[in-house]
């Protein structure tokens, strides 16, 4: 039966959920071999949408119960590391380059994680939320080639806000704080705003905020306090959780890549190397444009004095560490 079952879910992945008669259901997807190599996993689930198994009328559900159970059948292979950062920061970058290893699976932001971990809080169920959250990275951990032994996850912004939760499941893997600048966080966000960065797309009580009092901040300052919290829990958790390293992301993007192979204990050949320095030059999600950064103010607004007090103290860790 076991086998049986194995066999039936391989290349098969739990990537939405919905409400059925009241009941919370997993829609299953199947992946075939198309790679997770998108900047973002909402990419590879459209590429995934588009296989003829998947456009068919009749849908493939389970109840979310049967994760775990369907977790322990797959060869899996447990979270090298986990990446959080404060968005628009080279998180998407390092991700794409780590994904140059034939060796790693990325998983970048993928929704069905992040579904289960604010489902869980939205109705004061972590302690259920999580088995599952954990089944499904082992779902999506599953080891699809035999060159690969490594899974590097980036986590949603938010996430950061989940830590007690995810340290919990992943007591000895190290955890990797990427943060900028604030002044040039938001510089990007002007352009495109993510989730985060409108009130109440995320709930607002996972920022520990009063959603009345946000109402009417204009958008760069409400992502503003959103980096605070970000910051905040970083510094928090910094001073005690030894498996956490901060890097900023003016370090670049090959010395970061660096820090995080001597904490995880990865060798990255020269042939990878080269690939890594070549795809660092282009655009992290517009691989073939070349990046350039847009110039900021001269002077960092007023409302950003508290969270560059809280940037001048996690580098002031940072360089403590070097």
């Amino acid at each position: 039966m076991d086998n049986t079952v194995s066999a039936a879910i391989k290349n098969w992945i739990p990537y939405r959920l919905s409400e059925v008669e009241d009941e919370t259901v997993c829609r299953w997807l199947y992946t075939g071999d198309i790679p997770y190599s998108k900047p973002f996993f909402n990419e590879t689930i459209l590429s995934c949408r588009a296989l003829a198994i998947n456009s068919k009328l009749q849908r493939s559900t389970s109840s979310t119960a049967m994760l775990p159970q369907w977790a322990q059948l797959v060869d899996s292979i447990s979270p090298t590391a986990i990446i959080f950062h404060v968005s628009r920061c080279g998180s998407t970058l390092i991700s794409q380059l780590l994904d140059l290893q034939p060796a790693n699976i990325v998983l970048s932001e993928v929704p069905i994680i992040d579904e289960l971990l604010r489902k869980g809080f939205r109705d004061n169920k972590m302690s259920e939320a999580l088995p599952l959250a954990k089944a499904a990275i082992s779902l999506y951990s599953t080891k699809r080639t035999a060159e690969q032994q490594q899974v590097f996850i980036k986590a949603d912004s938010w996430h950061i806000h989940f830590y007690k939760e995810l340290r919990s499941l992943y007591p000895t893997t190290p955890f990797i704080f990427l943060y900028r600048r604030p002044d040039e966080v938001i510089n990007s966000q002007q352009k495109v705003r993510g989730m985060q960065a409108v009130p109440g797309l995320i709930e607002p009580a996972l920022f520990g905020f009063d959603a009345q009092k946000t109402m009417d901040l204009s958008l760069d300052v409400y992502m503003v306090k959103v980096i605070e919290t970000y910051l905040q829990a970083f510094i928090a958790i910094l001073k005690t959780d030894k498996l956490a390293l901060p890097v900023n992301y003016n370090e670049g993007a090959i010395t970061i890549v660096n820090k995080i192979a001597r904490i995880t204990g990865i060798t990255i050949t020269a042939q990878e190397m080269q690939q890594m320095q070549e795809r660092s030059s282009y655009h992290a999600k517009h691989p073939q444009q070349v990046f350039e950064e847009a110039p900021l103010q001269a002077q960092p607004p007023f409302y950003m004095e508290e969270v560059f007090k809280l940037y001048t103290a996690i580098e002031q860790i940072r360089n403590n560490l070097l």
